[in-house]
C-alpha cells in the first residue's frame, strides 16, 4: 500500500482546439508517457501547444503541464486523444514537465546533453499526480518515456550525414527509480 498523499489542485486551461481532438473512452487508458518539453517555460510550452499544425485544426501536445514549482495545468481532457508520442496517443495520457532538455537546438549533435535537472515540486507533483490518474482510471497499468516509444533518428540540424535522437525524453536526469516506487505503473519498453 502506497502512502497517501494530499490533493494536487490542478489548473484546467484547455487548448483552443480541444473540442476537435477525437473522443475515447476512458477505459482505452492503459499507459501514461512522460515528457519534458525541451522549452525554457511554462508560457513557451503554451505557445507551441496552441499552434495548430494539422488539417483537423489541432497541434501537438500533452494532456498535463508540471512547472518547475509543482503547479499542474491540464491542457486536454482525458476522453481527448491528445497528440504527443507516434503510434501510442489513442492509449495514452501525456504529461510534460517543463524543462530545457535540448532548447533552442535539439537537434544540433552538440547539444545532445539534457542536463538540467527536475526539481523536487516536479517529482512531488508528477508522483500525486500518477497516483489520481491510477485512481480515475481503473486501466492504467503502464508508463514510459517518450524517448522509450520514439526511438528514430533525424539527420543533424549541424550536419545531415549524422543521425541524433528525435526524442530524449524526458532525458537522462528523470529519477524513474524514485517514481516507479512511488505507484503502482510497470515501465513499457518496447
Amino acid at each position: 500500500m502506497l502512502p497517501d498523499l494530499p490533493a494536487l489542485p490542478i489548473t484546467i486551461d484547455l487548448l483552443p482546439y480541444e473540442a476537435r481532438l477525437d473522443e475515447r473512452s476512458l477505459a482505452q487508458i492503459d499507459l501514461v508517457v512522460i515528457h519534458c518539453t525541451e522549452l525554457p517555460d511554462m508560457a513557451m510550452a503554451r505557445e507551441f501547444g496552441e499552434r495548430v499544425l494539422y488539417d483537423s485544426g489541432t497541434g501537438n501536445s500533452g494532456h498535463y503541464y508540471i512547472d518547475r514549482d509543482g503547479k499542474v495545468v491540464q491542457y486536454v481532457p482525458l476522453h481527448r486523444i491528445a497528440h504527443h508520442v507516434r503510434g501510442y496517443n489513442p492509449r495514452a495520457v501525456g504529461i510534460e514537465l517543463v524543462n530545457t532538455g535540448r532548447y533552442p537546438d535539439w537537434l544540433h549533435s552538440r547539444n545532445q546533453a539534457m542536463d538540467e535537472p527536475y526539481t523536487e515540486a516536479q517529482v512531488a507533483s508528477l508522483i500525486a499526480l500518477l497516483r489520481k490518474l491510477q485512481d480515475d482510471l481503473p486501466s492504467l497499468k503502464q508508463i514510459a518515456g517518450h524517448e522509450d516509444l520514439d526511438t528514430s533518428t533525424a539527420a543533424a540540424s549541424d550536419d545531415p550525414k549524422v543521425q541524433v535522437p528525435r526524442k530524449r525524453d524526458p532525458g537522462p536526469l528523470f529519477p524513474w527509480q524514485r517514481v516507479l516506487g512511488a505507484v503502482e505503473l510497470q515501465r513499457l519498453l518496447p
